[in-house]
């Protein structure tokens, strides 16, 4: 018998159910002839939120002008407009060199966990989470070490279980804010707090910020950039969610604070960088005009807006469900449910979102895919029309009426 080929170790830790074998189970029902609503992800392109035409003619028109590799960092043009973006946030001593462009945020993370870990490495990572940063820590030869997001406090994270659980080997904290999957966004107290923290221990943060341009009813995105610059601070942000072009693949990451503490650090981010040649440059072209015209971003999140209103449906119909409980988003795409575990004997979340899928054609991800304890959460996108929401959300409200303990 041949020897077979198995996967590197590494990987035995290593999940990413966004996209797992509940996704494939999706496909295999779509090829059978099904039609299947993927509230699993946030894609907005196919719920009708497309890019801006201005961006795309640009983009078009430089075609030419992308044939060649550029500098590892990016092009020029597009780290000028994300610079300018710093300095309106109140971030100060960013340069150009201080800017990385790359294959959307994800290959960023991936970059940006390798230049830091060594084995045995820990990072502190919020619960929920999302799933990539769990695993780049792993796959980096790291501990990932997850920290309670409370949701009676609005998912806001707990300071004292993040400080609880420093120790010798523990090397950054990540924040993600507005939040992945609890659409939470962070007040000024506990962003200074994680501050403070970091600076105590002598810590980095690593905040994923691609939502910050996502948010209702007035809540406020804060940058945790600004309020430091003796805190070694690396900020990701991109095109992908604001600006629709998911499929672009174009994120960025933004070192501040105390980079004189850090050189060697930046040394192997560009060693990695420099690695890859360079990223995607078709659609680097897209970052100047649209971080250049504010209103590309905020017609997203208007008072009345298509996806307030969606939000605000989604919302209501969830909390109208006997036993199901859900803290309201103030920013991205998502709302993480909660089913009281007294109405609802829930073995495996798995085996719910499964359920759900096989018998509603609705596709949802599982709350335990982003490293909760329980069994008792999943999370839902409320990009579809509203149309297409309330109908989903009475076929899930049937499937778990179906499910509810007997209460004789």
């Amino acid at each position: 018998m041949l020897k077979q080929i198995k996967q590197s170790k590494k990987l035995i830790d290593v999940c990413y159910d966004i996209r797992g074998p509940i996704l494939e189970k999706a496909d295999a029902l779509e090829k059978k002839g099904h039609e299947i609503l993927k509230l699993n992800i946030g894609n907005p392109a196919p719920f009708g939120f497309n890019a801006p035409d201005d961006i795309i003619s640009i983009v078009m028109k430089n075609l030419a002008n992308a044939q060649g590799y550029m500098d590892s960092k990016g092009l020029i043009s597009a780290r000028q407009a994300i610079l300018q973006e710093c300095l309106s946030y109140g971030i100060d001593g960013v340069q150009l060199k201080d800017i990385y462009l790359g294959n959307g945020v994800s290959e960023l993370i991936s970059l940006s966990m390798q230049a830091l870990i060594s084995d045995g490495d820990e990072v502190l990572i919020p619960s929920p989470d999302y799933p990539l940063w769990t695993a780049s820590v792993t796959l980096s030869g790291g501990n990932p070490v997850h920290y309670l997001c409370d949701e009676k406090s609005d998912w806001h994270p707990s300071i004292t279980d993040i400080e609880s659980k420093i120790n010798s080997r523990t090397r950054a904290i990540v924040i993600i804010n507005p939040n992945n999957p609890t659409g939470a966004v962070y007040d000024e107290k506990v962003l200074t707090d994680i501050v403070e923290l970091a600076r105590k221990y002598e810590l980095a943060i690593f905040a994923d910020e691609i939502y910050g341009k996502i948010t209702f009813n007035n809540a406020r995105f804060i940058p945790i950039a600004s309020l430091s610059n003796d805190v070694i601070t690396v900020s990701f942000s991109g095109l992908s969610k604001s600006y629709r072009l998911a499929g672009f693949r174009c994120g960025w990451m933004v070192l501040s604070g105390a980079k004189q503490r850090a050189q060697s650090y930046i040394e192997g981010l560009d060693i990695l960088s420099n690695m890859r040649l360079c990223s995607n440059v078709p659609a680097q072209f897209a970052v100047e005009p649209a971080l250049n015209k504010d209103s590309y971003a905020k017609e997203l999140t208007l008072p009345g807006s298509r996806l307030e209103t969606q939000r605000d449906i989604t919302w209501n119909l969830l909390n109208a469900i006997p036993g199901v409980s859900c803290v309201k988003p103030k920013g991205a795409f998502y709302l993480f449910p909660k089913l009281d575990p007294k109405i609802y004997k829930i073995g495996s979340d798995e085996n719910l979102v499964l359920d759900i899928l096989s018998k509603e054609k609705i596709l949802l991800v599982q709350g335990s895919a982003f490293n909760i304890e329980d069994n008792q959460h999943f999370r839902i996108v409320f990009l579809p029309s509203a149309v297409q929401l309330s109908d989903a959300l009475g076929r899930i409200a049937r499937m778990l009426e179906s499910l509810k303990l007997n209460e004789g």
